[in-house]
């Protein structure tokens, strides 16, 4: 069983396959990345300074003096033109290319000698926003975009003082004199390393958020991280200074950051290769094991764990999506979901909106005494009181006021609602994008889950007719050739086949076929290239059984009355456009442990990252025999983007794969 927070270190695996540590926390250690595909933080040891000297600036004042009466180079990406035309379209592109041209051409016209190109109506106000960033890091802030009263994008030279390269203006319009330019930094993304304890990793991107009054979609980040865990992760912020982050890095509570590294390029939901884990199980106990025999004990418990390693890599396990996938709150993340599929705006707000009668009981005093007193953390006392405040008298900053911060999708709610009281859809909208997601995607994870025991009751670990595989991983044996995309949660995305979903324009997606007779009878497939999708209008389902079974339980009460083949819907964000998913998982082949005889619970056994930077504590590394009356065994294994390490560990426990009906679904 685990006792401590810091028993669950996640540390990111980036797409080179390196595992992400957090190596320095100082700004003046910042590099710029000039490859095209580089993603090592800057902590590598080549790092080139992002902080120049006040003499090594005045020498490139006098440079950029020389530079003014050159054309700036200029190169479009192939991935830029298409998202451009994407966008506009091939026409109001190429008129868009041929102003930039002209600013290029002419370094002292003023923009509004160089025209403006008009393009079509845009309603949707994070496309705007997407197209509004994209704007400006294609064309250097040489150009810059406004939507006109109609709703009408205007593409127009951006005045003088934003082209200037010399100047550095911040995502909040702040401009930096004195400051080195976004391209010579290195580009206009600052790159750092997340390190949190104990927190939520859109806890911490709002507070910096706040704190630099900056709109939280200016921050990217690959994937989520568990709250409950010692995790590190990539993240970039737009036009950011790595100063201004290393010195918020200080007023942070359970948390740091560092490596901070300028990009041209931000960071894709999905630009993970997993992660790696590290994890102590405290107070293990063996059949005929004897932790008091110190020696005896670690011999006979390594050879259990080391057999049982090797099971769950050899036999792997269900690929379930974990508890944390549906909250913690009395209403779950996939009933929300459900809700916003449903079109019912009011009924998703208010779900987001509910607590338990208890916990405010609590909160305020008045809780029956035969009832006990639960185990009701601050936050979640006063988070139900904040609510309360709001839906009884309307006053929204006593609300807010009394709201913990790392509730942002409540505080969101509140703000907009109590501004326009039936503006449910408005309010959903306000939810910063990743967030509002996570609500679709728990209902997406719910039917998987249920697939994934029906699949397995129905045929085993036998592949079938029917049962899909992605194509691209099977090249010689089907001969055809497709590449990939993934989601925040590691996903394969499918490539929608009408303009109305949320994936952005321009991306590649992967498809699965079906299996016929012969090929699933061939020996070439095993139940680990089988997948399952997760609902959307442009899957494939499986043609055999499981197709009867996602309608079954999509059109039932649990599963919110919804049709798998009508996934579309009018909001973008919540248009489905489906992915696919494993059936069976595995650790890498890379996995260890070691097991630890030990009495003092307060022991730790594995060194953080930051206190490897504080050289303090114990080390996993200290190899000697504390003789005790308890075992700890500590795991240490990578898994796929994701992939849950608590339902690893589950059938870790197990010793082998097994039907059992695991509690995602309970109610």
């Amino acid at each position: 069983m685990r006792f401590r927070y810091t028993d669950f270190l996640v540390n990111e695996i980036l797409p080179s396959g390196q595992v992400l540590h957090l190596r320095n926390q100082s700004a003046s250690e910042s590099s710029k990345q000039d490859s095209k595909d580089g993603d090592t933080p800057a902590a590598s040891g080549d790092s080139q300074p992002a902080v120049q000297s006040s003499e090594g600036q005045q020498n490139e004042d006098k440079s950029g003096d020389a530079r003014a009466h050159e054309k700036p180079e200029f190169h479009l990406t192939d991935e830029d033109r298409s998202l451009l035309e994407s966008f506009f379209g091939s026409e109001n592109t190429q008129q868009i290319l041929a102003l930039h041209n002209r600013v290029l051409s002419s370094p002292k016209a003023r923009p509004g000698e160089l025209g403006r190109v008009r393009t079509a109506a845009i309603t949707d106000r994070d496309l705007r926003i997407k197209i509004h960033q994209s704007i400006r890091r294609i064309f250097s802030s040489r150009l810059e975009s406004s939507t006109d009263a109609d709703g009408v994008m205007v593409i127009s030279a951006a005045p003088k003082s934003k082209q200037d390269g010399r100047t550095s203006r911040t995502a909040d319009g702040r401009q930096l004199k004195g400051k080195l330019g976004w391209e010579e930094l290195g580009g206009p993304y600052l790159h750092f390393t997340i390190y949190k304890e104990n927190k939520d990793t859109m806890e911490v991107i709002s507070y910096l958020a706040r704190q630099l009054k900056m709109n939280p979609k200016s921050f990217q980040f690959a994937g989520t991280k568990d709250r409950r865990g010692v995790t590190v992760q990539r993240a970039c912020a737009y036009r950011v200074h790595a100063d201004r982050l290393a010195g918020l890095s200080k007023t942070l509570r359970n948390a740091t950051l560092g490596d901070f590294e300028y990009r041209k390029q931000g960071l894709e939901l999905g630009d993970l290769g997993g992660n790696e884990f590290v994890i102590t199980l405290r107070e293990c106990e063996f059949p005929g094991v004897d932790p008091k025999d110190t020696e005896t004990a670690i011999a006979t418990a390594s050879q259990i764990v080391e057999k049982s390693l090797r099971n769950l890599r050899e036999r792997g396990y269900f690929n379930y999506y974990g508890l944390q996938r549906f909250g913690t709150f009395a209403t779950r993340t996939d009933t929300v979901g459900v809700k916003m599929l449903q079109g019912d705006f009011k009924g998703a707000c208010e779900a987001i909106l509910h607590f338990s009668p208890h916990i405010l009981a609590a909160a305020q005093g008045t809780l029956d005494s035969g009832e006990g007193e639960p185990l009701i953390s601050t936050d979640d006392k006063a988070r139900a009181e904040a609510i309360h405040i709001f839906q009884t008298t309307g006053k929204i900053n006593d609300a807010l006021d009394k709201l913990p911060r790392k509730f942002s999708a409540e505080a969101n709610l509140i703000r907009h609602l109590g501004r326009s009281k039936n503006d449910y859809l408005g309010a959903l909208q306000s939810i910063p994008r990743n967030l509002r997601l996570m609500y679709v995607h728990a209902y997406q994870s719910l039917v998987w889950n249920f697939a994934a025991s029906e699949r397995w009751r129905l045929y085993g670990d036998k592949v079938v007719e029917g049962d899909l595989v992605i194509i691209n991983e099977h090249l010689d044996k089907n001969g055809h050739e497709e590449s990939e995309k993934v989601d925040a949660d590691g996903e394969v995305i499918i490539d929608p086949q009408a303009e109305d979903s949320a994936n952005a324009a321009g991306d590649v997606f992967a498809r699965a076929r079906a299996l016929t007779a012969e090929e699933a009878a061939s020996g070439k497939y095993t139940i680990f290239d089988v997948v399952l999708p997760l609902p959307g209008f442009d899957v494939l389902y499986p043609p055999n059984k499981m197709t009867d079974f996602y309608k079954r339980f999509m059109g039932s009460e649990l599963g919110g009355g919804l049709d798998p083949f009508d996934m579309r819907r009018k909001w973008r964000d919540i248009s489905l456009s489906g992915s696919y998913r494993k059936l069976l998982s595995r650790p890498g082949p890379d996995f260890s442990f070691e097991v630890k005889s030990y009495s003092n619970d307060d022991r730790q056994f594995v060194q953080t990252d930051l206190d490897r930077l504080n050289k303090a504590g114990d080390g996993a590394s200290d190899s000697a025999v504390e003789p005790g009356d308890k075992l700890a065994v500590i795991l240490k294994f990578q898994l796929g983007s994701s992939q849950y390490a608590t339902m690893a560990l589950r059938e870790l426990m197990k010793g082998g794969v097994k039907t059992y009906r695991p509690d995602f679904g309970g109610r």
